[in-house]
């Protein structure tokens, strides 16, 4: 079908209806509109599904990022184990501080942090370990901390793609977010699958650092708004420590609540998707599917494949063919040491890492996509590999 007759298939498309309208409708009539019930009734479902001790809601993942180093200890002159190859508000976290983030290297397979990597760069400066689940697909964690609990390093996780992804070992499954680490931090920005419009969470089994994340969020205000107004006498709060404005509100945790029910639905039905891509991609050769290695359970907020040098033409080629197509596509993760922002600081060969940010491809992958709008996907992938069409140069 001609591109000119059909909307362009996006790369994704948030899963919002009705429900969450309605939902925050009644906070906004409600007059409590800023951080207040619906907020800690989110926060008690999010640790209720990931199996925490507590959750934390914030304004993003960057903020509970933030707080969760910050919370640590992080401070200048500090290093904090992290990967270049994601968004760079994972090592702009840690620039933040004050602190260096020392990149390793990723796993080819996964585009995960190699573990293999991780002890050669810890140094006497190292405070934390900081994985990313990259695209949902969980770290291999088991290794990840025996490293950190060795050498007495708390670990970080970035799972801001990783809502719904789980750990399986045996016959037990464990969500990301359990946490595994210190901390786990998770993203609602609308390319995720839960969304809030923007939002991030913070979940660990800490009773302190619940503490400190409570209290710094909120300008370290030693009294909730909703213990003050609830109150039947005057109190008067105080700020122990200087804290920041990372508050979610309660419009954005009333459509959380909503988007948490729809959860299961959307992790089948992107897991549908993946099993239609995986069974395309297995008869086209030059385009390497995801793998997913044992006792791993992403929940495919992504969907990347590797274009090799036995597909007719480059990735990028391939990009554009596809737009042509009425198919909108993404690249490969980008790196933060290759950005103009990090030119200042020293980062050691990363050659995995380049060439996943510049031979991945991010297929369109969201519950919404239409069996039409999968096949068109398939049949343009098949057409452009088969050598069909003007674009098949290099």
């Amino acid at each position: 079908m001609s591109a000119t007759l059909r909307s362009t298939i996006p790369i994704s498309r948030p899963n919002l209806g009705e429900e969450e309208a309605a939902a925050a409708r009644e906070a906004i009539l409600s007059g409590w509109v800023t951080q207040g019930p619906r907020v800690a009734a989110f926060e008690e479902a999010f640790a209720d599904f990931v199996g925490a001790r507590a959750a934390v809601a914030v304004s993003s993942c960057t903020t509970a990022l933030h707080l969760a180093l910050h919370a640590l200890g992080v401070g200048p002159g500090d290093e904090v184990v992290t990967v270049s190859h994601s968004f760079i508000a994972t090592a702009n976290v840690v620039r933040q501080l004050g602190a260096v983030p020392v990149f390793v290297d990723i796993d080819p397979r996964t585009y995960n942090i190699d573990p293999s990597l991780i002890e050669a760069a810890i140094t006497e400066r190292t405070r934390a370990i900081m994985p990313v689940h990259q695209m949902g697909l969980p770290c291999d964690l088991p290794a990840i901390m025996e490293i950190a609990d060795r050498r007495g390093l708390p670990v970080v996780e970035d799972a801001a793609c990783a809502i719904g992804s789980a750990i399986r070992t045996g016959d037990r499954i464990e969500r990301v977010g359990r946490p595994h680490g210190a901390v786990a931090c998770f993203s609602f920005h609308p390319r995720k699958l839960v969304t809030t419009g923007d939002g991030g969470m913070l979940t660990t089994n800490d009773p302190e650092l619940d503490r400190q994340f409570r209290l710094l969020r909120q300008h370290g205000m030693s009294v909730p708004d909703t213990v003050r107004h609830a109150a039947a006498t005057v109190i008067f709060e105080e700020y122990p420590v200087v804290g920041f404005n990372y508050r979610m509100t309660d419009i954005q945790a009333a459509v959380g609540l909503v988007q948490l029910g729809r959860l299961p639905g959307m992790l089948r039905a992107r897991g549908r998707i993946a099993e239609r891509y995986a069974a395309a991609l297995a008869s086209i050769r030059g385009l390497e599917p995801p793998f997913i290695p044992d006792g791993a359970v992403p929940n495919f907020q992504s969907y990347p494949v590797r274009v090799t040098a036995d597909f007719p033409m480059s990735r990028d080629r391939l990009m554009q063919a596809l737009l042509d197509r009425g198919i909108s596509t993404r690249r490969g993760i980008m790196n933060a040491h290759q950005e103009p922002a990090y030119r200042d600081l020293p980062a050691g060969p990363l050659p995995v890492s380049e060439r996943a940010r510049d031979e991945v491809i991010l297929l369109p992958c969201f519950d919404a996509l239409s069996e039409a709008d999968l096949d068109h996907v398939i049949d343009a992938l098949s057409e452009l590999a088969a050598g069909d069409g003007e674009d098949i140069q290099r």
